[in-house]
């Protein structure tokens, strides 16, 4: 009887834990994602010559690399609620980019583009990987 719930407690660390390191993965790679996504419309923002088709599919693939990867990750036990601050703020962070900021560019409106990116998107940029951080705990 001692060996079958000493065994029984062995397997639920185990998969607490693997779990545990499933859910910090997940958030590692968001987080990586997402510094990616900020990297290309960085590099659009600071070089003129990157603003044609090319780089705005870049750009546009990099964010919905992060959107789906935030699709296919659940939400950790008693995490809930940052998950969800999680998603609305990648939600709105991916709008501006889409239809402000890359719009801007390719008008030349470099000075309103470089002010929201310099503003509003930093902070939510910002805060994303604060969230990640908090998530990947």
């Amino acid at each position: 009887m001692r060996v079958l719930t000493a065994l029984t407690i062995i397997v639920f660390f185990a998969v607490t834990a693997f779990a545990v390191a499933a859910f910090a993965g997940q958030f590692s790679d968001l987080k990586m994602k997402i510094e990616e996504a900020r990297k290309t419309l960085v590099t659009m923002v600071q070089q003129k010559d990157k603003r044609g088709p090319d780089q705005q599919k870049v750009v546009k693939e990099t964010a919905e690399a992060v959107s789906a990867a935030i699709s296919s990750i659940k939400a950790p036990a008693g995490k809930e609620a940052q998950f969800s601050d999680l998603v609305s703020t990648w939600n709105a962070f991916k709008k501006t980019r889409e239809e402000d900021i890359v719009p801007m560019l390719l008008e030349n409106k470099e000075a309103e583009a470089k002010k929201l990116a310099t503003g509003i998107q930093q902070e939510r940029l910002k805060k994303l990987l604060v969230l990640c951080d908090a998530l990947d705990k």
